[in-house]
């Protein structure tokens, strides 16, 4: 949608914005003249300093020739501003800092005065919120008589709070009364000051500290409101805005992006986007951010949040003595001092031999681990050095050291997040003399506080130097010059009527300690709705599901419904419809001659049968998911388990027989702990197939009695057998188990864990079932048996032989031979999408099967 830069039309050229500006700086005018007052001795304090702009060009505006301009500021610009005179405030002991790298190491502390110590790990982040939301309060009050307010309310805010189940609360709010009342305030100056007229412009929300302000100067301090009088003669008639009811998230955002677009192609720049969902409002920046838009985003996202700060939290993840072996390869592949090949390599090495935990690499050398294990020694060496108790400064330098060592501090330098996730933890050269006296931490401690040091600060990019949207929250757009607005997240949940105070605070405490109480939330945002819908072009959108529930719009929108038609209570689909061409996706057909087949196993040509597009992409192209180390065991780890097990158990009876049950009990116990060892399965995920052991341990060896008594008789167990088939191909495969019956033939035994009904479907279609037939094909004698063997877990083991396996043999021979010809030819092989196979195959995201389109 192509973006116009046309000026507004003429019915909006003055904005309510500009309207409230013009009425507040006529009224600032008329109070500075009636004062005889030069307007650079007069202070204006605005609700939030992206006012300040707009405030002295509107007084430009209106100046009426002069060129003196008051003082507009915040009370924090103020406050700086104020430190050439009155020396610059800088925080000391235990004063809050509402930095949480420091505010939670003080709180830890005050807890450990007060003989918390113990519970300090589960207190100290209440403690810091709780003080972050009285520190407005405190700041309010005067320096010398904050210790006064202190003591005269901490008695009061303990009451109902005597129950020992509420003693760590009422203690909470003791220590963070306490811990306000003694620390100071950059706005503390602002008492010391002397303007000969303080003016407050009053937003939606009072400010304790400007309150107080006006108390402290009496007669030299007045307020003015910025928002338009109710009974204003000329005020239009409040405008229309635009609804729209999305499906769910994904449509309210696409909405959203298509509602900024169009402003923007109709001239009106800038537009406000209002964050009330902080996680949608991402989303359609990206989406705005792909058309090319320029935004100014005042509100930022978690700094945790970044690439940056994600690539240092993997290094401090991959530090515990316990790491899994995912969480290590997951920070080397974002550590260029280790080369991408090498970790790839070791990855492969690692799923294929199945380590999970890093510290199960094996010492000695292994060819199976010829890459893994050097790297392991090396990534090892710095894991170690990071491993012991320190101070918070010694960890802040290691772990400096340990970001440069990985190549890591470069890219963190290099970057606008790094370099802010740099400041926060005070890692560069020097920083970390703020924190030498604070006390040794273990490393779960020290990744607990750059987590939360992470969490708590926010990240906002740089500002374009022309926006066409400006990202905000909803309280900040009293008096800005937008020319339209989009607010979606208007939902039930996300913009409530009546929100819900924060913080711990009871009502009754909330009203002690001069917090906004729930009454007094619900005034502002009815301020802030009220306002924005005098604005000229406003889309209010929510989405009316979640998670598969249905989501009432906010009541503010139910109110607008009530007051309209059932025909204009909905506004069209902002987006615009284009035609794309028909592109089905059809049923794959590859052929593979340019592949020839050179080995083939008996899953392979299970494959072929099942489907010939599985046998293409898995056998002939290689591919293959990668392995997962942190997957739960399942059905098919127990196999492997019994495989190995039965293994180990028949070649030990072969070494040593014994005939007696408790003998036999004793040595297939020790090959089942054998083969769990070697199998890495740890003890407490495999624990419920443990369970299941002792019935398909006592089923199979009274199975193994009667057969036996046969005269059938152990040979072999997971042999490798290869078979030429002509010139070109040969048969591999590994056969689960060999025994000799009493004339000397072989007898073909294959292990089965399904139901029974699966193996006995098997025997049932010979011709269908092929696994039978190919390990019969690997072996030369032309008098031999197959059978299955059902390992149940419910029932009792049992065989299943195969008739005619000979003659099955053949016959698959053939139908071999048939197959690798046609291929070779460059027979197709379509994908089938038919039956079982499709459920569990690996290639199912390859043939596209979910998205084929039927001629």
């Amino acid at each position: 949608m192509p973006l116009s830069s046309s000026p507004q039309p003429a019915d909006t050229a003055v904005s309510v914005a500009a309207r409230c500006w013009h009425q507040a700086m006529r009224r600032l005018a008329e109070i500075i003249a009636s004062r005889g007052l030069h307007p650079s001795e007069v202070v204006v304090l605005l609700p939030y300093a992206q006012l300040i702009q707009q405030a002295r060009q509107t007084w430009a505006d209106n100046a009426g020739g002069t060129f003196f301009v008051p003082r507009f500021e915040t009370t924090m610009n103020w406050a700086t501003g104020l430190g050439g005179t009155l020396g610059m405030f800088t925080p000391s002991g235990v004063d809050l800092r509402m930095d949480v790298s420091v505010d939670m190491l003080t709180a830890a502390s005050l807890l450990g005065q007060a003989g918390l110590a113990a519970q300090q790990d589960a207190l100290a982040g209440r403690l810091v919120e709780s003080a972050w939301s009285l520190a407005r309060v405190a700041a309010s009050v005067l320096p010398a008589e904050r210790q006064a307010w202190s003591e005269s309310l901490a008695e009061a805010l303990g009451v109902g709070l005597d129950s020992p189940v509420l003693a760590l609360e009422a203690a909470v709010g003791r220590i963070a009364l306490a811990w306000v009342a003694a620390s100071g305030y950059a706005s503390d100056r602002l008492f010391q000051a002397e303007p000969a007229l303080l003016v407050v412009v009053e937003g939606f929300q009072v400010e304790p500290v400007n309150e107080a302000l006006k108390l402290h100067f009496g007669e030299r301090a007045l307020s003015i409101a910025l928002c338009l009088p109710e009974d204003e003669p000329d005020r239009p008639g409040a405008p229309q805005p635009s609804l729209h009811a999305a499906l769910d998230d994904e449509d309210e955002a696409a909405r959203a992006a298509a509602c900024v677009l169009a402003h923007l192609a109709q001239g009106r720049s800038p537009v406000a986007l209002i964050a009330q969902d902080r996680q949608l409002t991402r989303r359609v920046a990206a989406m705005l951010a792909r058309r090319g838009i320029a935004m100014r985003d005042e509100t930022g996202w978690k700094l945790s949040t970044s690439r940056a700060a994600a690539s240092l939290m993997g290094l401090l993840r991959a530090l515990p003595w316990d790491v899994s072996t995912d969480a290590v390869l997951d920070w080397l592949k974002n550590a260029p001092a280790f080369a991408s090949g090498t970790v790839t390599a070791a990855e492969t090495e690692v799923r294929k031999f199945g380590v999970r935990a890093w510290r199960d690499l094996p010492a000695a050398p292994l060819e199976a681990l010829a890459v893994a294990q050097p790297l392991a020694r090396q990534v090892n060496q710095l894991r170690d050095s990071l491993s012991r108790p320190r101070p918070l400064a010694a960890w802040l330098r290691d772990l400096r050291a340990a970001l440069q060592s990985a190549g890591q501090w470069e890219l963190l330098a290099s970057d606008e997040a790094g370099q802010r996730v740099l400041d926060v933890l005070r890692l560069h050269e020097g920083a970390d003399i703020e924190f030498e006296d604070a006390p040794a931490m273990k490393l779960r401690e020290f990744t607990s506080w750059v987590n939360q040091a992470l969490e708590a600060q926010t990240f906002s990019p740089e500002h374009p130097a022309a926006e066409q949207v400006v990202i905000l929250p909803l309280a900040q757009l009293l008096g800005r010059a937008m020319q339209a607005v989009v607010l979606p997240g208007c939902d039930e949940i996300r913009l409530p009527v009546s929100p819900e105070p924060p913080g711990q605070w009871t009502p009754g405490q909330r009203e002690l300690l001069g917090l906004p109480s729930r009454e007094a939330l619900a005034r502002v945002a009815r301020q802030a709705w009220d306002y924005t819908l005098q604005l000229p072009h406003v889309d209010l959108l929510w989405r009316t599901s979640e998670a598969g529930e249905h989501l009432m719009p906010s009541g503010f929108v139910q109110e607008i419904l009530l007051s309209r038609s059932l025909a204009a209570d909905r506004a069209g689909d902002p987006r615009r419809l284009r035609a794309v061409a028909a592109c089905p996706t059809l049923r794959p057909l590859p052929t593979g001659e340019a592949l020839p087949v050179r080995r083939l196993s008996a899953s392979s040509y299970g494959d072929l049968r099942a489907c010939p597009y599985r046998f293409f992409a898995l056998r002939q192209l290689g591919l293959h998911e990668s392995d997962e180390l942190e997957s739960e065991l399942g059905k098919r780890d127990f196999g492997n388990w019994l495989h190995n097990l039965l293994c180990r158990f028949h070649e030990a009876l072969k070494e040593a027989p014994a005939h007696d049950l408790p003998a036999r009990i004793a040595m297939i116990n020790v090959a089942a702990e054998q083969a769990a060892k070697e199998l890495g399965l740890s003890h407490s995920e495999f624990l419920p197939f443990a369970a299941a052991w002792t019935p398909v341990r006592d089923g199979y060896l009274a199975w193994l009695a009667g057969h036996e008594a046969t005269g059938a008789r152990f040979d072999m167990a997971e042999q490798w057998l290869d078979m030429p088939l002509g010139s070109e191909l040969t048969l591999i495969g590994k056969i689960d188990r060999m025994d000799r019956l009493p004339g000397g033939e072989l007898l073909l035994i294959d292990y089965k864990t399904e139901p029974r009904a699966t193996t006995a479907e098997r025997i049932k279609n010979g011709l269908e079932d092929s696994q039978l037939a190919f390990y019969a094909a690997l072996v030369a004698d032309d008098t031999l048996g197959a059978a299955y063997v059902n390992l149940g877990e419910k029932e009792p083991t049992r065989s299943y032989d195969q008739p005619d396996i000979v003659a099955l043999r053949d016959a698959l021979i053939d139908g071999i031979l048939s197959d690798m010809a046609r291929i070779a030819e460059g027979a197709p092989l379509p994908a089938l999408g038919e039956g079982k196979a499709c459920d569990y195959c690996a290639a199912r995201g390859l043939c596209r099967k979910d998205f084929w389109s039927e001629p």
